[in-house]
């Protein structure tokens, strides 16, 4: 029903730059709550980042704090992820989510309906 397709990764230097970009096919895309998770080799899914419906709320798991920018364009149906000051420590699949609940706690994989295939990003040292 609503399928994600992530762009963009690619390896970098440590304190480059790098931006995702997650494009949607979906009718109601402005209502969904949109989110970005990255997984790296032997760790589980972590939380990167996530964006509300109309963006006017966005959440940063603090290590990519001041670093990272999540937005959005509703006419495109398009997230992005601005990654800046990039680290080793960043390196994972990156991948993007989508969320239809009303009420969704954003943190949470398990609250994401919608999954994309991810995009590798590695950040050399």
């Amino acid at each position: 029903q609503v399928q994600l397709v992530e762009s963009g990764g690619g390896l970098v230097q440590a304190g480059g730059s790098l931006r995702l970009s997650c494009a949607a096919s979906g009718r109601t895309f402005s209502s969904y709550c949109m989110g970005w998770f990255r997984q790296a080799p032997g760790k589980e899914r972590e939380f990167v980042s996530a964006i509300s419906g109309r963006g006017g709320i966005t959440y940063y798991t603090d290590s990519v704090k001041g670093r990272f920018t999540i937005s959005r364009d509703n006419a495109e149906k398009t997230v992005t992820l601005q990654m800046g000051t990039l680290k080793p420590e960043d390196t994972a699949v990156y991948y993007c989510a989508a969320a239809t609940g009303e009420y969704v706690l954003p943190r949470l994989s398990r609250n994401y309906d919608y999954w994309g295939q991810g995009t590798q990003v590695t950040v050399s040292s």
